[in-house]
């Protein structure tokens, strides 16, 4: 049974290295947030799949910047 978030079309799973190569880190990284519940992973088969939209939500963080006095 798809859990609601992978149901939806706004989903985009794609392969850890092809995740990996988007956001330029390294597929163990993704396997650690997968493993301590930062992100999700989909098995697929015997493949492992995640979602790009729900990696820019989770890992991608806007750095505060100083203001100009």
């Amino acid at each position: 049974m798809f859990r609601d978030s992978v149901a939806t079309s706004t989903c985009r799973l794609v392969p850890l290295a092809e995740a990996a190569a988007h956001f330029h880190v390294s597929v163990k990284t993704l396997r650690r947030r997968i493993a301590d519940g930062t992100i999700t992973g989909y098995r697929v088969g015997r493949l492992i799949r995640v979602d790009l939209n729900e990696l820019t939500q989770r890992l991608v963080v806007t750095i505060p910047s100083a203001h100009s006095a």
